[in-house]
Order: C-alpha cells, then sequence, then structure tokens
C-alpha cells in the first residue's frame, strides 16, 4: 500500500512526521504538504496563479515534497503526475486543533482528504483536539490503525473518515466511537482596527466555538473522550428535500 501524506499546518508542523512515521509501519508513504499554515483554508484549487513544488527535509531526515498551495492543492499535484507512484490512500493531519460539525467544510485537513475520495481512493483526516498539544503519537497510531482497517475493509466511493482525537492522556481515553456529525456553535466577531496609514482593516476573531452535546455526535464523543470517526460522504444533495422543491411549481 502507498499512502500519500498531507496537512494544512506545513510541512514542518510535528503532527505531519508523527503520522508519516506511525503510517511507515503499514505502508509506504509520500510527504506532500503546503509550504506553509493553510488552517481554515477550505477545499482551495489554485488556478488563478503558478504553483512551486520543492523538496524539503524533515527533522528525521524524511524527504517530502512542498508547495505554494493548498492542502487540497497537493493532492491534485500528486494525482496530475507530481508523484510518480500510483497512490492507495491519501491521510490528511495530524491536525493541531478539532474539526468537529461544520469544522469540515473550513478545514484544510478534511478538504484535503476531500480531494483524495474525488481523486478516487479512501481518505481519512485525522486531528487532535488541542492548538497547544505537542505529543501525537496516541493520535498517530489511531491513524496507522485505521489506514490499515480501510485498506481492509475499504470505503465506498466518494467517502472519507473524519477522526478526532482528544487532547488527553492515553489511559483517560474512554474508547473509540462512530459518530455523526454534530452541531458545531461559532462566536465569532468583527474586530476593527486601523493601519500605520490610518486605513481600516478586519479581523475575524472570538473565542473558540462550541456545540450541542447530542449523542451519537462527534461533539459528544470528544467531550467523553472518546476518539470519533466520523464517515463523511461527498454527495451534498439533500435528497429528503428533491420532492419538496418539485413541488413548488417552478417553471422556466
Amino acid at each position: 500500500m502507498h499512502i500519500l501524506v498531507t496537512n494544512d499546518d506545513g510541512v514542518d508542523a510535528p503532527g505531519l512526521l508523527a503520522l508519516d512515521q506511525a503510517l511507515r509501519t503499514v505502508a509506504d508513504t509520500t510527504l506532500f504538504a503546503p509550504s506553509r499554515n493553510w488552517s481554515a483554508s477550505g477545499h482551495v484549487k489554485t488556478m488563478h496563479k503558478p504553483l512551486r513544488v520543492g523538496e524539503t527535509r524533515l527533522a528525521d531526515g524524511t524527504v517530502a515534497l512542498m508547495t505554494s498551495g493548498a492542502p487540497s492543492d497537493c493532492v491534485a499535484l500528486a494525482f496530475l503526475g507530481m508523484v510518480e507512484q500510483p497512490i492507495d490512500m491519501v491521510v490528511s493531519g495530524i491536525n493541531q486543533g478539532a474539526n468537529l460539525g461544520h469544522d469540515v467544510t473550513y478545514s484544510g485537513t478534511v478538504t484535503a482528504a476531500m480531494e483524495g475520495a474525488i481523486a478516487g481512493v479512501p481518505a481519512i483526516a485525522v486531528s487532535l483536539t488541542s492548538r497547544e498539544a505537542t505529543d501525537f503519537s496516541f493520535a498517530a497510531r489511531v491513524a496507522a490503525q485505521l489506514a490499515q482497517a480501510v485498506a481492509e475493509n475499504g470505503l465506498p466511493p466518494q467517502t472519507l473518515l473524519n477522526v478526532d482525537v482528544p487532547a488527553v492522556p492515553e489511559e483517560e481515553i474512554a474508547g473509540l466511537m462512530v459518530t455523526r456529525m454534530g452541531l458545531r456553535i461559532y462566536y465569532d466577531e468583527l474586530i476593527r482596527r486601523v493601519d500605520p496609514r490610518g486605513r481600516p482593516y478586519y479581523w475575524i476573531g472570538g473565542p473558540e466555538p462550541g456545540g450541542v452535546l447530542e449523542e451519537g455526535t462527534d461533539l459528544w464523543a470528544v467531550a467523553h473522550n472518546y476518539v470519533s470517526v466520523t464517515p463523511l460522504q461527498l454527495d451534498l444533495t439533500a435528497h429528503e428535500l428533491i420532492a419538496q422543491v418539485k413541488g413548488w411549481g417552478l417553471r422556466k
């Protein structure tokens, strides 16, 4: 098995190295990551400017490809020929911070895995639910275990797994739970500032998001120290609304 490993925290992020080291125990890997942090970049396809690709070495000496583009660009470039060896799976992470509920639409980590699903291979996104955590070892082992399970059992086309690992000591992990997406609640604030030339500029800030802790959801699972594994699909169609919208009598 050959796994393409990427992330959105940048090629030098410690979670990427920990993930690659764990995955190497079950597969051959190729690293292809952004040259800088692309957190909350969403699903990007860079088409309005050139992309640069180069090589670098991680802390353990592993050679990695890096690009000026987004996480999803890394995956697209790999499948378009920048990586010659056929790719059997994409694993993205380990993100420093949770990707729960609606976070998946913003997350460069998750949308890199989505790009893998679009390319026709199984994909996994892995996040550790703390921006300050520095120990990725347990999350990396979870990722390797899931990669092996996916290789053995497969995933349906156009699907992926979104994995969130609580940032607690391993002995406090309650288990692994297969979940559905929960309802994320954001507390964004518009921050207005003025630059040295007197021109206004803006930040989108605010405290960390919360969410509805409904049992069976990813939010509930990580709040109770379970590793959350949420199967996602690329088909966003609200199938139950098709008949209703047809009944509106819309005309040309």
